[in-house]
């Protein structure tokens, strides 16, 4: 993606070799799966599982992508298989979309639909003291009109949620400079703000792991505290993870642009990794007036 090469010195469309990489990622990701389904149900050998899977997920993954890289330094990828990584991150973000949809659709069928059924006259008779409002805060209240559910707090939006969504607009913005940068061909001014945008996210996560600590320890909130326990803590951890997910990306495109490997002309390995970041700035942005303030 990023090597310059003389004209017609690329193969017409480069199909690498048959490669043990996609089984073993996969095999990885079934290791994880299994283990955690084990886990979820208390089995103590599970939480190994689930490491081991990690471990090899990360260990393919690594020689994946150097394998990767190796072919594009090596003059290997022409036109064609630029066009062909811009139509699968396309299409990687749209599933993504797809993702994050499936549960702010279910997010708005409870609020809107699965609430107020359940505190109409039908069921009165079955739930007499079953208040129908959002968000539960007490046994009685959605979700537990027998009491299953112990009492918590919501999550409002001050102050952490406001400042990370702060930080996380501040690393948009990095991050554009640094692509500025880069095509300007002025490596050191992308290389400080691509550091810079790497940082930022790491102190979205640390604020939002401090964010969970409150939650459980002073407000009681947990996955297990009704629809809106689940909802909240899937929403914000999926997302977590997905901000996780592009730091590492950001910081390994970082390291790539100090070892020369990006050129003006040449660099989709980083919009890709940027049109990854703007799409996690957009589903926050989303996520903190649905989730914090409505």
């Amino acid at each position: 993606m990023s090597a310059t090469t003389p004209a017609g010195a690329q193969p017409y469309y480069f199909v690498p070799a048959p490669s043990r990489h996609p089984a073993s990622a996969a095999f990885g990701l079934l290791l994880i799966i299994f283990g955690a389904s084990q886990w979820v149900n208390g089995a103590p050998w599970a939480a190994w599982v689930v490491l081991g899977g990690f471990v090899l997920w990360a260990f393919v993954l690594q020689q994946w992508f150097r394998q990767a890289i190796g072919e594009s330094e090596g003059g290997l990828y022409g036109k064609r298989i630029d066009v062909s990584f811009r139509w699968s991150m396309s299409w990687f973000i749209f599933s993504e979309v797809m993702f994050f949809s499936a549960f702010f659709g279910a997010l708005y069928w409870v609020r809107r639909h699965a609430l107020p059924d359940l505190g109409d006259l039908d069921n009165a008779i079955l739930w007499p003291d079953f208040k129908a409002v959002w968000p539960s805060v007490a046994p009685g209240y959605t979700g537990s009109p027998a009491g299953t559910i112990e009492p918590f707090a919501t999550m409002g939006p001050w102050p952490i949620p406001t400042l990370n969504t702060a930080i996380l607009l501040s690393s948009g913005v990095t991050v554009t400079i640094a692509h500025h940068a880069l095509v300007a061909n002025h490596r050191a001014r992308a290389i400080v703000f691509m550091w810079l945008t790497v940082l930022l996210g790491i102190t979205f996560l640390g604020f939002q792991a401090y964010e969970y600590m409150h939650a459980y320890s002073e407000l009681n909130l947990k996955l297990s505290s009704g629809a809106y326990g689940s909802t909240f803590f899937m929403l914000t951890g999926f997302h977590g993870f997905h901000v996780f997910i592009g730091m590492l990306m950001l910081l390994f495109i970082t390291i790539r642009i100090m070892r020369g490997h990006f050129t003006p002309d040449r660099h989709f390995g980083f919009e890709g990794a940027a049109w990854y970041w703007h799409f996690v700035d957009v589903v926050w942005l989303g996520l903190y007036i649905v989730v914090y303030w409505l």
